[in-house]
């Protein structure tokens, strides 16, 4: 059996255990057999990651459960694209093939999976859903921010203690390895981690008489996940091309005239596939079948999504909220109503 090169552990949350048979699960999967017998059986984590998992059972099932909504984000930053972070269940892994690469793609999924890891963890620990975390111990006391004197108050998110965990537990296979792609990997993981800490914000609330706002206590909260996923499609559009320095310690820019990667920015290290076309080695599913618009110009117009293939055009029924009326109070009540639209979907190969 191949593993994915600089150990995917997320594969090991779609496909918790391995058999002849296909048997697919997630982490919390382990809630119900039991860690021991889980951790031992997901292939390609290395020792220290089969340490943490036996050690923090409750942990792995909250990335499990997690990890919908990073895939969720990522799929939505890339819905009108070539590359749509399809997901596949036929392959041993959750990306298939794709992962084998070293594309600008690939370091958007590690990227968006490690901050996932460190949102799912934060939010759990805040919730109350594990014992071995809560609230952020150091937000205590008095402060001051640009409004003035607060006090301390609420439940902060803990970002830290998720980081810490997150860079611990997924990096360590990466830790280990230390080639061109495991270095790749681990700065992208580390630019997914900084850029959930980047989107924390300061909630208050206002205590005084008529609500003078005398007295504020406040906490810190981690921003919609939706902020994250912007911020890193962002440096995905950014992203440079790497290579390894002579001393196996960092990267320089690829090519002259490109800047020196910071670590804010994602890396990689070979060119992307076109994505037009189904092609198992590159891990590229093709556009073949995908929706396209076929009056825009951009990136999801028929023209680009399909590659010049054409597209086919078929009329199918819809439903949608019509005659919408606002009752006093407080409620909008809406009809359904059926409507006909052609749909665009791009032609497949010959």
């Amino acid at each position: 059996m191949k593993f994915l090169p600089g150990g995917m552990w997320f594969y090991a949350s779609v496909a918790i255990c391995w058999f002849p048979t296909e048997v697919h699960a997630s982490w919390w999967y382990m809630g119900t057999l039991g860690s021991q017998v889980m951790c031992d059986n997901i292939p390609g984590l290395v020792n220290k990651q089969r340490q943490l998992c036996r050690q923090h059972p409750k942990v792995m099932q909250v990335i499990g459960a997690g990890m919908k909504d990073w895939i969720s984000e990522c799929q939505h930053q890339f819905r009108n694209h070539r590359w749509n972070c399809n997901t596949t269940g036929r392959d041993q892994n959750l990306f298939g093939r794709l992962l084998l690469r070293s594309s600008r793609e690939v370091a958007f999924v590690y990227a968006i999976s490690s901050a996932g890891v460190v949102y799912t963890l934060a939010r759990a620990c805040s919730h109350g859903e594990l014992d071995t975390c809560s609230c952020d111990p150091t937000k205590k006391g008095s402060s001051r921010d640009t409004k003035g004197s607060f006090d301390w108050g609420g439940c902060s998110d803990h970002v830290e203690h998720a980081i810490h965990f997150s860079q611990t537990f997924v990096d360590a296979k990466e830790r280990e390895e230390r080639d061109a792609r495991a270095l790749m990997n681990l700065h992208n993981n580390r630019a997914g981690r900084k850029a959930v800490r980047r989107f924390m914000t300061l909630e208050c609330k206002c205590h005084g008489v008529s609500g003078s706002c005398s007295v504020r206590t406040c906490w810190q909260a981690m921003a919609d996940f939706r902020h994250t996923g912007d911020h890193l499609r962002r440096k995905y559009n950014g992203a440079v091309q790497v290579a390894v320095n002579q001393y196996g310690t960092g990267f320089t820019a690829a090519h002259r005239h490109v800047k020196r990667p910071s670590k804010n920015d994602l890396v990689y290290l070979e060119a992307s596939p076109d994505y037009c076309v189904q092609d198992q080695d590159s891990g590229s599913m093709g556009t073949g079948g995908r929706v396209c618009n076929r009056t825009s110009r951009s990136v999801d117009g028929c023209e680009l999504m399909c590659c010049g293939r054409g597209y086919d055009t078929s009329r199918v029924s819809r439903t949608v909220k019509c005659e919408c009326k606002f009752h006093w109070c407080c409620a909008v009540h809406c009809r359904d109503c059926q409507q006909q639209v052609d749909l665009h979907t791009c032609k497949g190969q010959t």
